[in-house]
Formats: structure tokens, C-alpha cells, sequence
């Protein structure tokens, strides 16, 4: 029963009807208790396809009973989804993270439910999408029901990469605009900019490293021409410290993606930094960061957006930074990128790549020079299979 303004998780879940489409909200805005209602009406529902980017926490996509009634259409695989949208009851959209308000706006995919989580009213009775607008403005914006509900995160630093951190520090000039994703690598390059000043931040996302770069005026966003002074960015994700930082905070605009991501805007703020990661790259530079093979593993998301906004930009960098190795000794740069694997950065928009034994800088080289650079920063024990793959490849080196 309704009781005022309000209502349980699963009298708000009952608005949805066999065969719609439901958008949930994404990253540390996941409204985790209203998606575990609907969930446990798998019983009574088919055909609901849910659309969302990533998601966090357990929510119980991947329970046997919930594939019957849900098809997981996702537009940024997560970890939680990962198996789903694999399997039977799930795929995936490849699409950039800024045209994805476009799916919506033009009822390409289009909504008849959005569930969200937002925060509580404030003194006038307004409520926002507090960390998290992302995608999710759009997603409100179009559909004709939304239910809306009213999240701590750390990252573990080691040695490689405190080195790769301290690479991509060496990289970024005082007065740049930055940015960098989540996870232990960002944090760590965060962490190296200790002796910088006048940063700016325009980017996808940002974490709790951000806190102290402005609390101790490395980043004053000063010499940025879009937004000036303030920190762009359309969602965060981290611990109870970051959301209290951001929370009714002047120093921040929240905007949407299709805004924050759009190549012509982030060029024109000056020297951009983008600092993304990737799963491989083959020796001529092209990066797989959305798959495994023919496993979906993330998405698209913003890296292209950024990278080229970051190209253009002027005295721009755009760097893909990882470790050289995966957690089982593999090396992430190969020969040849794994049959199926998606490219989400092309050869051509390489510039920077770093890992914990260098950089190698690609931009004007020609395939064999790029090979060199790339096997040259790889882990030592894989250099000399590489090696001998470029030879295979190009043969000797005349020059």
C-alpha cells in the first residue's frame, strides 16, 4: 500500500508489465533493492528486456529462474552481468558511452520504465541523480514510468602499479586537463601528481583520488575553457568520503554523457590527458578493451571519445596505460589480437602506451617502428617471442 509519497520496493516494481523495456541505473547509483524486487517476480514476468551500463553489487542477475523472465540487453557489461550477457538471456549494444542518450532520445531503443536511484529531497523538495547522471538523465527524461529509489570502494596499488603511475606522471604537464577511468592504475597516477599544479578535470568518471588533488590546489581547473574551475565529470564511484565531497558541492558538475563525452567539447579544453586501459594490443597498436576473444568482458564506454578528444586538443596526450602481464603471466602485448576480440582503439588513434617498463610512443611510426617500440616495453620474459614475431612479420630491420 502506498503510504504518503512513498511505497515499498515491490509495490514500485509492480508498475512493470510483461514485454517492456526497463532501464536501470548504473554504476554507484545501482538501485540494488528496487532491481532485487523486480527480479523476484520472475514468476509472473516474461519478455522484460533490461538496459543499463555497468552495474554494481549482487542483484541476482544470474539466478537460473530470472533468465526465463529477463533478457539482459546490456550497454556496458559489468562483472555482475558478465556471465548472463554471454549466455542465453543476455547480450550486448556495442556503442559509444555518448551516443547512448541518443538510443534514447530517438527511440531507437526506446523505455517504458527507468528505474533510478536518486537522492533525498533537498530544503526546496528537489531531488538529483546525485553521483550518477550519466545516461541515466536520458533514460528519465524518456520514459513514461520511473520508480526511484533513495553505496564503498577501494583499489589495491602495488608495485607495477606505482611504476606505471609514476610513467604516465612523467607525462602530464602542469595546467592539463585529465582524464583517467577506475581502478588500481588511475588511483596510482592520481597519487604521482603530488608536484603538479593547475590541473583541470573533464572525464567520464571520477574516484576518491580526486579529493586531495583539490584539497591540496593541484587541481584549481583554472586554465580549462569548458566549465573553468570546476571539475567535470557524469558519475562517481568510491568510498562514503567521495560521495560527502561531492555532495552539495560547488567545485563539481555532474552532466550528461553525451555532453561530457563529446569529442568537440573535450578538445577544447587545453593539453587533455586521456589515460585509459586496455585487456591487449597487438604489435601494430590496435587495443582490445571490451572483450576477451568472442567474451564479453566491458564495453566501449569513452575511451575512443577521449582518446581522440585528447588527440586534438591542443598539446593533447592520449595515453592507453596497463600492466604488461595479466594475473596469469600472460603478456598483453601480442602478435596478433585473439580471434574475435573487439578493437575499441584503432592503430591510428595510438599515441602513448604505458606499462610498468616504459613507454613506447607510437604516433607517426610506421608498423615495423610501432612493433619495436611495443615489444620494448613488454614484460622481459615475453620480449624475445615477440622479437621473433616482428621478424616473422616484417623481417630484418634495415633502418
Amino acid at each position: 500500500m502506498v503510504k504518503g509519497n512513498w511505497m515499498t520496493a515491490e509495490e514500485a516494481v509492480s508498475l512493470v508489465r510483461s514485454g517492456q523495456r526497463v532501464f536501470l541505473q548504473g554504476s554507484a547509483a545501482t538501485p540494488l533493492a528496487l532491481i532485487r524486487a523486480l527480479l523476484k517476480r520472475s514468476g509472473e514476468l516474461k519478455d522484460v528486456e533490461l538496459v543499463s551500463i555497468s552495474t554494481f553489487g549482487d542483484a541476482g542477475f544470474g539466478a537460473p529462474e530470472v533468465g526465463e523472465s529477463f533478457f539482459m540487453n546490456s550497454l556496458f557489461v559489468s562483472g555482475n552481468v558478465r556471465d548472463v550477457v554471454n549466455g542465453p538471456h543476455g547480450d550486448h549494444v556495442p556503442v559509444f558511452l555518448s551516443e547512448i542518450p541518443r538510443l534514447f532520445d530517438q527511440r531507437i531503443l526506446p523505455l517504458d520504465v527507468a528505474i533510478v536511484h536518486v537522492s533525498p529531497p533537498d530544503a526546496h523538495g528537489f531531488c538529483s541523480l546525485g553521483v550518477s547522471v550519466d545516461v541515466a538523465r536520458a533514460a528519465v527524461r524518456n520514459a513514461p514510468i520511473l520508480i526511484a529509489a533513495e553505496i564503498d570502494y577501494s583499489s589495491l596499488i602495488g608495485e607495477r602499479e606505482q611504476r606505471i603511475g609514476g610513467q604516465c606522471a612523467a607525462l602530464i604537464e602542469d595546467g592539463s586537463t585529465i582524464q583517467m577511468g577506475i581502478g588500481a592504475i588511475p588511483d596510482a597516477i592520481l597519487r604521482e601528481l603530488d608536484g603538479h599544479k593547475d590541473l583541470g578535470v573533464h572525464t567520464e568518471m571520477c574516484s576518491n583520488g580526486i579529493i586531495d588533488l583539490l584539497e591540496n590546489g593541484i587541481v584549481t581547473n583554472r586554465f580549462k575553457k569548458k566549465h573553468p574551475g570546476r571539475v567535470v565529470t557524469s558519475f562517481a564511484f568510491g568510498t562514503k568520503r567521495l560521495y560527502d565531497f561531492v555532495h552539495d558541492n560547488p567545485q563539481f558538475a555532474f552532466l550528461d554523457a553525451q555532453y561530457v563525452n563529446d569529442g568537440k567539447v573535450i578538445r577544447q579544453n587545453p593539453k587533455v590527458v586521456a589515460i585509459n586501459s586496455a585487456i591487449e594490443i597487438d604489435l601494430t597498436g590496435q587495443v582490445c578493451a571490451d572483450s576477451i576473444g568472442t567474451f564479453q568482458y566491458s564495453g566501449v564506454g569513452g575511451q575512443l571519445d577521449f582518446m581522440r578528444g585528447a588527440a586534438l586538443s591542443e598539446g593533447g596526450r592520449p595515453i592507453i596505460a596497463m600492466a604488461s602481464t595479466t594475473s596469469k603471466g600472460e603478456s598483453k602485448i601480442v602478435p596478433f589480437l585473439r580471434q574475435g576480440a573487439g578493437v575499441v582503439t584503432t592503430r591510428a588513434h595510438m599515441h602513448y602506451l604505458v606499462t610498468e617498463h616504459g613507454v613506447a610512443y607510437l604516433y607517426g611510426k610506421n608498423l615495423r617502428q610501432r612493433a619495436d617500440a611495443l615489444a620494448a616495453v613488454a614484460h622481459p620474459d615475453h620480449r624475445e617471442e615477440l622479437d621473433r614475431a616482428v621478424f616473422e612479420r616484417f623481417g630484418p630491420k634495415v633502418r
